[in-house]
This record gives structure tokens, sequence and C-alpha cells, in this order.
């Protein structure tokens, strides 16, 4: 899929760039090329992106054929679902997402959304993932319009009917029918208090799920590229009345990064060494197929070692202790290596994503699918709390960047390009997201890509946001 937009929809396995791209036939070429990693970037001429938001990447050093990193940047208008079904122009899943003047003026709300998609062994749920994910979120969206509107505590049982926010009248009617004796059974008045956004997290939980879905059933039906059964990692970044969502900060590869007075790495990888893989190990043996032990140890065993005592730790334990080696431990660890080498089943390096529907084990048929997960870790920061100058940005990015570059040098990176520009020049943030790339990409040399220091430079593929906090308001 080369031609034209760059981020159009080709043959199985071909190559496709985020569409906000805008990449010619030439550009498209440049941009696929492994030798000479040109960095792109949206041109200021065409299309600019949401809040001003700056976007630049790089294809890979020759780890994989294709740039296996999506994107996408969109400003998403949910309807009411009442409201869609006497609109037979609605556009569904595949829909575009421009949020036009006449809906900002109807019933209804809308969210920006940027999302990266790290993919593996071939980019086809990646590019499925960025052009349907915020698609799936408005979907699971759109029954909540009234409630996120308004400002009391939501609902905890809806009223049946199309209206799905109560009525003062019919909250009143109902508090006194709950106050009304009933000496039948016994009374309980502990109702846990929902905040509204906690229905928000729950929507976006419910998209990735449905994402999951839509990505095996294609799989098994085998429409089109979108069916490649690999994983991706995902970082998204929504901001939805006046408060950024995002959801997993840090999905093992990917990580979310606030530049601002008080710098903020937000997340926690979710990494093979999750609890939970070890407790499905153990809940679920048969998933091990006899090759594998849920046990962690601080090495491999040895069999002139069985019969001795080692240090060991269950899924329950964080701390070690001493049992006795049986054979049944010299099996290969579910869990081996340390950090970023950590490995599950001894293939995959991360637990959370979306795909991988077919991956088993080297030599093996077993399956790796039931220890990942599709649930994101959601934060939500709350924009309103503070005053941002220009200078406050959120970096979203792609491990390309955050294997050799830390926090503090996206954050000195950032900050010199930034002083470098007027605040109110819109293409600050796209200089800022091309330093942020060149510098993890480094320069090549005799002895391949080298960064400034002399080190290796990223030899994968990076993509980078760079998104002022400020919003649209402060940046005509």
């Amino acid at each position: 899929g080369g031609g034209g937009g760059g981020g159009s929809r080709g043959p199985r396995g071909s190559f496709s760039r985020p569409s906000f791209l805008q990449l010619t036939p030439e550009e498209l070429l440049l941009a696929d090329d492994h030798t000479g990693r040109t960095v792109q970037s949206p041109r200021e001429s065409r299309r600019r992106l949401p809040w001003s938001t700056g976007y630049a990447e790089v294809i890979n050093a020759g780890k994989s054929q294709h740039n296996e990193d999506q994107a996408c940047c969109e400003a998403v208008f949910v309807e009411k679902r009442d409201t869609l079904r006497n609109n037979p122009g609605h556009k569904g899943i595949s829909g575009e997402s421009e949020v036009s003047g006449e809906q900002l003026g109807s019933k209804g709300l809308f969210f920006y959304y940027w999302g990266l998609f790290d993919g593996h062994a071939g980019s086809g749920a990646a590019i499925m993932a960025s052009k349907l994910l915020h698609f799936h979120i408005r979907d699971q969206l759109q029954d909540l319009v009234d409630i996120l509107q308004d400002s009391s505590a939501p609902p905890i049982c809806l009223q049946k009917g199309p209206s799905t926010v109560l009525t003062e009248s019919s909250k009143t009617s109902l508090a006194e029918d709950a106050e009304a004796p009933n000496n039948a059974l016994p009374r309980f008045h502990m109702e846990k208090v929902v905040s509204r956004e906690s229905l928000v997290v729950g929507a976006i939980e419910n998209a990735f799920k449905q994402m999951v879905s839509k990505q095996n059933k294609n799989r098994l039906e085998k429409a089109d590229c979108f069916s490649v059964p690999i994983e991706q990692n995902n970082i998204i970044g929504r901001v939805l009345a006046g408060q950024l969502v995002q959801p997993p900060t840090q999905a093992g590869d990917l990580t979310l990064f606030l530049v601002q007075q008080y710098r903020i790495t937000m997340g926690s990888s979710m990494s093979p060494k999750a609890w939970k893989t070890k407790t499905l190990g153990y809940l679920r043996p048969e998933l091990l197929g006899n090759e594998f032990t849920y046990f962690e140890f601080p090495r491999r065993i040895q069999q002139k070692e069985v019969g001795k005592k080692m240090l060991y730790r269950d899924q329950n334990m964080n701390g070690w202790a001493y049992k006795r080696i049986e054979e049944d431990d010299l099996k290969f660890p579910l869990v081996y290596g340390e950090g970023k080498k950590a490995r599950m089943m001894a293939t995959i390096g991360v637990t959370r994503g979306l795909g991988d529907h077919d991956l088993k084990v080297c030599n093996s048929n077993i399956h790796i699918k039931p220890f990942l997960s599709c649930t994101p870790e959601v934060h939500i920061y709350d924009l309103t709390q503070y005053e941002h100058c220009p200078d406050d940005v959120l970096v979203l990015g792609t491990d390309g960047l955050w294997d050799v570059t830390s926090d503090q040098e996206v954050a000195t990176a950032v900050t010199d390009v930034l002083m470098g520009y007027e605040p109110n020049d819109p293409c600050r943030y796209t200089m800022a997201a091309q330093e942020l790339v060149m510098r993890s990409r480094g320069v090549l040399k005799d002895r391949g890509w080298r960064l400034a220091n002399d080190k290796l430079g990223s030899g994968d593929d990076i993509s980078v946001f760079v998104i002022p906090l400020g919003g649209p308001g402060n940046y005509s």
C-alpha cells in the first residue's frame, strides 16, 4: 500500500505509514529506507495535528523489513446512541473521525486522541489498532454522553428507555423508594461511590477488549492484512472533559513522560515478572505443557542439585525462602531473566498487548496467548489542576526512544528546543519531536549508528509525539 497517502491499506503485509503524515510516493520510499533513515514529520503546509502536536518517526536500521510502529492522532466526536438511530448518515467503526462544526454544536462530546502502537514480527495488529481503537472507545462512550455531562454522581442503576440520566424528580422518587421499610429482607445501605472518571476508565478497558475480539475475528476469517496474528504494545493519550486519560502509561515497550516544572514518568511496565503470569501457571498447570515451572529461582537448577535446598519464590511471594529441589523444578522457568531481558516462556518480553493469538513456544504446541493481557493500566492527569505554560508538554515515545535516552535527557532536549522558538510558534513541538528522534537514532559512522557520546544509537523504529498540555486554546 505505497501510493498516494502513505496511510492507505494495501495487500496483506503491505507497508503503511500514519495517514496524517500525508506522504507522497517519493516520501514513502524514503520512509522505508533502512540506510538513510530519514526522519519523517507532518509538513507544515499540510494538515496540522490537533493542539499543534509535534510528531516524528524513523525506520529501524534493518531489524525488520518495514517500520512496525504505527501512530494515530485524532479529534473524535461522540454522539448519544439514541441520536445515532435517527442519523442515517452516521459512520460506524470504519468511518472518519473528523469533528465538524455542526457536530460541535450538537448534543454530544468530543475527545482528543493520540496513540502509538509498537508491533513485532510485523505490523498488522498495530495498523489495525491505529485505525480502529479510537472508534471502539467512541462506541463505548456513546451510552455515557448525558452521564458524563451531568455534574452529579453517575446513577447506579439506569432506568429503562432511551434516556440514560435520571431526572431530579426520578432521583427523589427512587430515594424515597429506597427508604421504604422492608421487613422481609435485611437492609444494607452501603453503596460504592462511582465517579464519572471511572466510567471513562471502564469504557477504555472495554474498548481494548473489543479491539482484541475484532482482531481475533478477522484472524479466524482471514479477512485482510489486519488478521496477521502479531503482538503490539500500545500507549494512548486522550483528553476528555479537561483531563488527560492515559491507558496504559507504560506497556512493555512504550513510555509516557510529562515535561514541566515537576517531571513525571507515569506508570509501570507490565513485564513478564507480573505476578498474574505466575499465578495463572499455578492455577492452570496444563497451560505450561509439562515444560515450564511457575517457581522462580535465582538461576537454573542443575541435576546434581536435586534434593538440596535452594532459594525460591512462588506466585504469592515478593521475598525469598528455601525449598527442597525436586525433579519438577528442573523444568524451564515460566519467567526467566531480569528487567528488559526478562522473557516469558523464553519467547516474549511483554505480557500486555493486542494480538499474538497464534503465538506458540518454539518447537512446541504450547500457546502463549492465555498469559497475555489486553487490559490497560489507566492513569488520569487533571489538566485543570495546573496553569500550563507553552513549554509544558507530554512526550509519548516507543522503545526506540527510551532504550537509549533517559527521562532527564528527554526533558533537557525538549526544553532546549522549545527555548529556541517563540511560545506561539506551532512548529516548535514538531522540532522537539524531531530532535528526540535524531538524538536517539544517532549518526551513521563506520561502526553503525552512534550517539553523541559514541555509544550505539537505537537500531529500532522510533516514534515520538510531543503534545503541549496547554491545549488548543493557547496556540492559534
